[in-house]
């Protein structure tokens, strides 16, 4: 694959994007996803993991209600 990667994750606060970045690998980028969750996951931010070629989110945090 060329390019950066199908599957992109992103750490948002107040709505604005603070870090992401795009993995080929979907089981690489959501262990990437609960480790920012981890790290960084507080009231206020959200981390979502998007497949960029469908364009479908395929899993968030904190999950929509």
């Amino acid at each position: 694959m060329t390019g950066p990667g199908r599957y992109h994750v992103q750490l948002t606060a107040a709505g604005r994007p603070v870090v992401h970045g795009w993995w080929g690998s979907e089981a690489v980028a959501r262990r990437k996803l609960a480790r920012w969750v981890g790290d960084w996951g507080r009231d206020g931010t959200r981390v979502t993991l998007t497949d960029e070629e469908t364009g479908e989110t395929l899993t968030e945090w904190p999950a929509e209600a």
